[in-house]
């Protein structure tokens, strides 16, 4: 494993001082509590979770509480991951059917300044994809503290003209809850490949299964009277059950005059989800545990051709692209549980309610083009410069009749890249362009209250308009180093959300987000890396409102620093990663506990076939929160609810300790 920098020859190429390539080396040296964490290799972004490991991670980044991955786009292999009008939440992005061993690279950016980009890409965008050949067989057993062990075999066997790249991986898990996680995965993968990214076409299937136990968050209440510990549950029938299977192509032409680019892909999900965030809140009798299921269909296509050529002796570059996405979701529902059973239920008013809170069946697509324009102007200026548009259809068929329908909305967003320099190895950007997030479909056609059909609701906008605006500059006038400054901010017209927990609609505010970030690749010498980032945003709702303009859940400070080394046969990483506090409520009188994690991995390679390594979570043992929120809930001996901060544990110090064969 080779530890190098790698933001050098983004002098040049880039369009924004916020974008960026992390290479499969750099990942394969992190510490990885789960899958998801390589998102966390995108400066400023911290991945954390309030519930089951076998679900999809909350996400921050600049001033946003991306929730599960709702303005942010995600995509791998050409596949786009958020699943849009998701019965959890808009722009769900579970990555847990990654094998980050095989990950070539991720590529990064920030803001909606690119016209490749359309929804859930305002606060930015991740391409992830999978190497093609393997250099040998990999074989690796991982054991640790908690009942955790996973079993990877992975390789990439010539096979007529290409390779054959196969992975697959096991793994099991506990934590430390004091009810078992007992969490099961299986990730499979297939590729097969000709020719090079440019030139040539690949072929991959991919499988995934997982299942387990749940301990969301609980009441601190709770926890500070003794009841429980901070590793308890209050309903230990909360439990997941997913599975995702895909299949996609990738085919790609390039010559001197032109490109062309083609993927298409199918996927077809599942989830069934079984939560209680409030206990008998509602319900006295049976309890408040509520059951979202969905059955999900996906089939995508993505193509761009762009021509090379020359106006006014200047070097230009025009592109073109088409993106298709249909999703088929039957059913998708919402459901009263008890213990995992559906139950019809007595509310707090004596009222019986069916154990059904909605179900639907809902088709959407989507139809989008874009245009795009390089130009080399001089040889210290060069400008991007594109338009978009995206129409969206939404088909809802819901058990209210009321909330049955159809909806439909177009949005067109250009797009500004304005580059300077190099000038002493230094450029400067200047970035903007408008961006958006779907809404939920069942929220653009519901009409009345799925939980009390006699109270009217208003539909809300399919389509949720964005503006962001960046400047800054990256520099590798220190030899060794590379530094890059961003000054940014970000509008939303209304925050207008579905909420997924309860089957209803809210429409927030218009909002205003801006932040300043500093990042730095430092290479000293030859195997070692230092790389630094500090975030600081500011996110208010624009409007005056008794309830405050604070935007609840919007992280103020975010900091990080890693040291990789890889010398003489050792290898190790030790990172730190910080966030500040943010408030949970719109006045701030309630404000979530900052956290600092410290992670450790430590290695030595015996021969270029054998190596061993130790990683430590967690390193200091310290005890902050992934995740808190302020709502209210009851227990089964309260007489009445009561608002308390609610919150998810990080994990304590645990060691898992590798051993991985070559051959």
């Amino acid at each position: 494993m080779e530890v190098t920098a790698k933001s050098e020859d983004l002098i040049g190429t880039a369009d924004s001082s916020s974008e960026g390539t992390v290479q499969g080396t750099q990942l394969l040296a992190r510490p990885m509590l789960r899958p998801g964490g390589v998102l966390e290799a995108v400066p400023g972004l911290i991945v954390t979770q309030h519930s089951s490991d076998g679900k999809a991670n909350q996400l921050f980044l600049r001033g946003f509480n991306l929730d599960h991955g709702t303005d942010f786009l995600t995509t791998v292999g050409g596949m786009q991951v958020n699943q849009r009008s998701h019965v959890h939440g808009q722009g769900y992005t579970d990555l847990n059917f990654l094998i980050p061993e095989l990950l070539e690279s991720i590529r990064y950016k920030k803001g909606p300044y690119s016209a490749e980009e359309g929804n859930f890409s305002s606060a930015g965008a991740a391409y992830l994809d999978f190497v093609r050949v393997l250099p040998k067989t990999v074989a690796e057993i991982t054991m640790g503290q908690f009942g955790h062990g996973s079993i990877l075999l992975a390789g990439s066997p010539k096979i007529g003209k290409g390779n054959l790249l196969f992975g697959i991986k096991f793994m099991k898990y506990d934590g430390p809850w004091d009810v078992k996680q007992n969490l099961h995965n299986l990730n499979l993968i297939t590729r097969y490949s000709q020719g090079s990214p440019d030139n040539g076409f690949e072929v991959t299937g991919m499988a995934y299964q997982a299942s387990g136990h749940a301990t969301n968050q609980i009441p601190e209440r709770v926890v500070n009277s003794g009841v429980i510990g901070r590793f308890g549950s209050l309903d230990p029938s909360d439990d997941i059950t997913t599975s995702r299977y895909s299949l996609s192509s990738q085919w790609a032409r390039k010559s001197e005059s032109n490109s062309t680019r083609v993927n298409a892909y199918y996927v077809h999900s599942q989830l069934k989800l079984d939560s209680n965030f409030t206990y008998f809140r509602d319900f006295p009798i049976a309890g408040d545990q509520f059951q979202q299921r969905e059955n999900r269909n996906t089939v995508g296509l993505n193509s761009a051709h762009s021509w090379f050529g020359q106006f006014w002796n200047r070097q230009m570059e025009n592109a073109i692209g088409f993106q298709m996405r249909y999703d088929n979701i039957s059913p998708l529902g919402i459901f009263r549980t008890q213990e995992g059973a559906f139950t019809v239920k007595t509310d707090n008013n004596g009222t019986l309610q069916s154990d059904t809170m909605r179900r639907d069946i809902v088709n959407e697509y989507n139809i989008s083009f874009y245009a795009e324009n390089r130009m080399q102007w001089f040889s210290w200026f060069r400008s991007v410069s594109g338009l978009r548009n995206d129409f969206y259809h939404f088909d809802v068929a819901s058990n209210l009749g009321a909330n049955s329908g159809k909806a439909s909305a177009n949005m067109i967003s250009p797009k500004l890249a304005l580059v300077f320099g190099p000038w002493a190895k230094t450029e400067f950007y200047l970035n903007g362009g408008g961006g958006f997030h779907s809404n939920d479909a069942r929220g653009t056609t519901s009409k009345v209250d799925p939980n009390n059909p006699t109270i009217p609701i208003q539909s809300v906008t399919p389509l949720v308009r964005t503006w962001g605006y960046e400047t800054g500059f990256r520099t590798g006038i220190v030899s060794g180093l590379q530094s890059s400054v961003s000054l940014w901010q970000l509008l939303i017209d209304s925050e207008l959300l579905f909420i997924g927990d309860s089957g209803s609609t809210e429409a927030t505010r218009p909002s205003r987000r801006s932040g300043i970030e500093f990042t730095n690749y430092w290479n000293p010498i030859n195997g070692l890396v230092i790389d630094t980032n500090l975030s600081l945003s500011r996110a208010r709702f624009r409007d005056a409102n008794s309830l405050g303009n604070f935007i609840p859940g919007s992280m103020q400070r975010v900091a990080s620093i890693g040291v990789s080394i890889d010398k003489n046969n050792w290898f190790g990483t030790l990172r730190m990663r910080h966030f500040g506090p943010r408030p949970l409520v719109g006045d701030n009188s309630q404000i979530g506990s900052s956290s600092m994690l410290v992670n450790m991995r430590a290695g030595y390679r015996f021969t270029e076939h054998i190596q061993v390594s130790l990683d430590v979570f967690n390193l200091i043992d310290s005890k902050p929160k992934d995740m808190q929120y302020f709502y209210s809930s009851q227990l089964r001996n309260e007489v009445t609810p009561a608002a308390d901060r609610n919150s998810h544990p990080s994990e304590p110090r645990n060691f898992r300790f590798t051993v991985r064969a070559n051959f």
